[in-house]
């Protein structure tokens, strides 16, 4: 019977860390919303299990958690997230649940001026309040993040946010999900709380140079105010809450509060954190439009 459970499992992350835990040899339920072409990705791993459910729908949680001892926690960061990730909690500690590891972020806080950090602290809170085990993961920006510009880059050469000159240690989504399957197949991760960052803080300047000499291109970044990155992202199809929210995410970054670099990603998996400069190197087909 499987014991593991992975939400948000056919996102980014959530698929990233399936892969490693299948890698691995365990044995995991993976709950999804619809029986989709990932879903069936998922599936198709060895030691997988693929549940439907929806956060709005307690029962189908219950069914979900039947028989887990731990659970990675994840959903989209929509206007809707602290809800469904508190409904998750309850549902969680009904079915006897031991131990939930959190995917937060980075100086999630209750009183901070960005949406996502308030309501990731909010489901902390819960969970530390709750009796059951927990770690939480708090990442930075993900290094995949930019993958979004990828079209952008290879037919213009540029890439756009509101961050100035401020440094920011970005971190690769691989890393996270490492440091989740460790702290759900190992002991000793009860009540840590993980700041998971890359290796050095880096500009969005910089971050263009890096992509400019591993891609054999100029590439630039354009600083823009929110008033003009604010429309790109409602066309981009972003929801007006998460648009806004992102533009709070920005001025975070833009005001030097993501410029720190843990040693967790190696002190939790034994392996130094990927730098941008690796991670544009094996990505540059997708960079460059290829």
């Amino acid at each position: 019977m499987n014991t593991l459970l992975i939400t948000g499992a056919t996102g980014t992350i959530g698929s990233e860390l399936a892969r490693q835990l299948s890698a691995r040899g365990a044995s995991f339920r993976a709950l999804v919303r619809t029986l989709d072409a990932r879903a069936a990705q998922l599936a198709a791993l060895p030691g997988a299990e693929v549940v439907v459910g929806d956060f709005r729908d307690s029962s189908s949680l219950h069914a979900a958690l039947e028989g887990i001892e731990k659970a990675f926690l994840l959903t989209h960061s929509s206007e809707e997230a602290e809800a469904h990730q508190l409904a998750f909690v309850r549902a969680a500690k009904e079915a006897g649940v031991q131990h939930v590891v959190k995917l937060s972020q980075l100086a999630a806080a209750a009183d901070s001026p960005v949406r996502f950090l308030r309501y990731h602290a909010r489901v902390e809170e819960a969970l530390r309040d709750s009796g059951m085990d927990w770690t939480f993961l708090r990442p930075n920006l993900f290094m995949q993040a930019l993958l979004g510009f990828r079209q952008l880059i290879a037919e213009k050469g540029v890439f756009f946010a509101t961050a100035g000159d401020a440094p920011v240690s970005l971190i690769d989504i691989r890393d996270i999900a490492a440091v989740a399957a460790e702290a759900l197949t190992t002991s000793g991760h009860e009540g840590k709380t993980y700041d998971l960052t890359g290796p050095e803080p880096l500009t969005h300047g910089r971050l263009a140079e890096i992509l400019s000499e591993e891609l054999g291109k100029p590439v630039h970044y354009i600083n823009v105010t929110e008033d003009e990155l604010l429309p790109g992202l409602l066309a981009a199809g972003f929801p007006e809450w998460q648009a806004e929210g992102l533009l709070e995410d920005y001025a975070h970054y833009a005001r030097g509060e993501a410029s720190g670099v843990s040693p967790a990603v190696q002190h939790v998996t034994g392996v130094p954190a990927r730098t941008f400069r690796a991670f544009v190197a094996e990505t540059t087909t997708l960079f460059s439009g290829k």
